[in-house]
């Protein structure tokens, strides 16, 4: 699985670590990635979506036929 979401479009940022001497190493920052399934009333169906810690609050917010309105305007096959 990918981390990256559907609906926000987050994806793993990148960066350094900093040990104590101060030697820099590559490391990533990867948005909290959750895989939640969703009933989808105008279709009668379940859609599987990934979606980020941010994203599930949003979909709470704005309801699931929005949410999947997005993700699609997005280009993302649902």
């Amino acid at each position: 699985m990918s981390a990256h979401c559907q609906l926000t479009g987050a994806q793993p940022g990148f960066g350094n670590r900093i040990s104590h001497s101060h030697r820099r190493t590559s490391r990533r920052f990867d948005p909290n990635i959750q895989r939640k399934r969703y009933w989808l009333p105008g279709e009668g169906r379940y859609v599987r979506l990934t979606l980020s810690a941010r994203a599930i609050k949003t979909v709470d917010a704005i309801g699931v036929e929005a949410a999947v309105a997005r993700i699609r305007a997005r280009g993302v096959k649902v």
